[in-house]
Order: C-alpha cells, then sequence, then structure tokens
C-alpha cells in the first residue's frame, strides 16, 4: 500500500512541476516531448513519467497522438473563452468578497513588484509569470484549496496561448500598472470597484487574446479543434 501510495505522490509532484513549467512558459505550444530526455531530466522512471503524461492528457495540457507520441496542447480559441470566464467567475467574487487585510494581499504585493522589476530589465515573460503569480494571489483571497487547484491547472493552460502568440511584451506590458491599481483600490478597503476593475481588466485581456491569437494562428497556418 505504501509504495502504491508513494508512487502516486511522484506521480503528482511531477505533474505539478511540469505545470510549473508550462506557466513558466519553458514548453510551446505544439512541442513534442521526448520521452527519454524528460525522464532524465526529471530523473524518474519512463513508467513514471507515461503516466504522467495521462494524468495532463486528460487535462488538456498535453496531446498524445499515435506512432507520433506526446506534444503540448494547442488550446483552441473555445477553451480561451471559457478560461476567462470561469476567470471572472472565480477572481472577481475572490476579490469582491475578501478581507482587504488577508494574508495573500502580500503575494499580490510581491507578484506588482516582480513584475516592475522583470518590465525594468524588459523581461517581459518573467513580467508574465509574475502576473500569474499575481492572479493565483487573488483567488487565494478565497481560502479554498480546491479552487487554488483548478486555477493552478487553468493559468497552465492560458500560459499555452500566451506562448502560441510569441509576443509577452504586448501580451503582458500593459498589466504592470492595472495589477498596481487594482491592488491599491482593494487596500483602500473598496473591494467591490477592485472586482469591477478586475472584470474590465479581463474582460480587456480575453479580447486582446483573441485578437492577436487569431492573427497568429492564421499567420501559421495552424488548425486547432
Amino acid at each position: 500500500m505504501k509504495a502504491a501510495t508513494d508512487t502516486q505522490n511522484l506521480t503528482e509532484r511531477i505533474a505539478d512541476e511540469i505545470r510549473d513549467k508550462l506557466v513558466h512558459g519553458e514548453f510551446a505550444p505544439g512541442q513534442r516531448l521526448s520521452e527519454a530526455a524528460l525522464s532524465e531530466a526529471l530523473d524518474i522512471s519512463r513508467n513514471t513519467l507515461r503516466e504522467v503524461f495521462r494524468m495532463l492528457t486528460k487535462e488538456g495540457l498535453l496531446v498524445h497522438e499515435p506512432n507520433k507520441g506526446v506534444s503540448v496542447a494547442v488550446p483552441s480559441m473555445a477553451s480561451i473563452i471559457d478560461i476567462y470566464r470561469v476567470r471572472r467567475m472565480i477572481e472577481c467574487q475572490a476579490l469582491a468578497q475578501a478581507y482587504p487585510m488577508h494574508p495573500a494581499r502580500t503575494l499580490m504585493h510581491d507578484a506588482v513588484a516582480q513584475a516592475k522589476s522583470h518590465a525594468s530589465a524588459e523581461n517581459w515573460s518573467e513580467v508574465g509569470t509574475a502576473n500569474m503569480a499575481f492572479h493565483k494571489a487573488i483567488v487565494a483571497l478565497a481560502d479554498s484549496e480546491r479552487l487554488n487547484e483548478m486555477f493552478s491547472h487553468l493559468l497552465a493552460e492560458l500560459r499555452l496561448a500566451f506562448g502560441l502568440l510569441r509576443d509577452p511584451h504586448f501580451l503582458h506590458a500593459p498589466y504592470v500598472d492595472m495589477n498596481q491599481k487594482i491592488l491599491q483600490i482593494f487596500e483602500e478597503g473598496k473591494a467591490a470597484e477592485a472586482a469591477q476593475e478586475l472584470n474590465a481588466y479581463l474582460v480587456h485581456s480575453e479580447r486582446i487574446i483573441l485578437a492577436a491569437y487569431a492573427r497568429r494562428l492564421a499567420e501559421a497556418g495552424i488548425k486547432v479543434s
């Protein structure tokens, strides 16, 4: 029983590690994943890696094709629309109902500071990672481990869409100041107003992503389901 539990824990840990790599933009959408290279890099058996692949394929983050192996998924437009729908439902409610002195506020501050630092260095990919951290901190305001886990999976899928566009400056630069503004309004005790600002922010982000995504797909001739 203990061996089975240890194997399950290892599988979940490696799955989390690969999700983190996706969120950090380390894998590109459509990229083939070498079973041999990845199992060696992660220091795990191929059987364990295959189980991780199965788990992440069910989540829509990876794709398995017979005789071609496993590759990173290319999110569809429908999935992006759904992601933003879920984001508005979760994030805006979490912010609207949160206590202004909630401990996650510190995480929001850290994310804003990191984004500013990376923006000054023009490291826009890391600005995107800091932006992800800011939104994870907003969800943490809800004090729900289930929401935190679900949102981590959702952000990994969203980062794949960002990676396909290959223009992190265009995608992330506008939101550095927007994040700071939302945080400031929230700390002033205006949670409902901060949530309204966030909702407008997410609507704007979705439109930008979909427009740029459509152009990128047309240019690359990529077909998605």
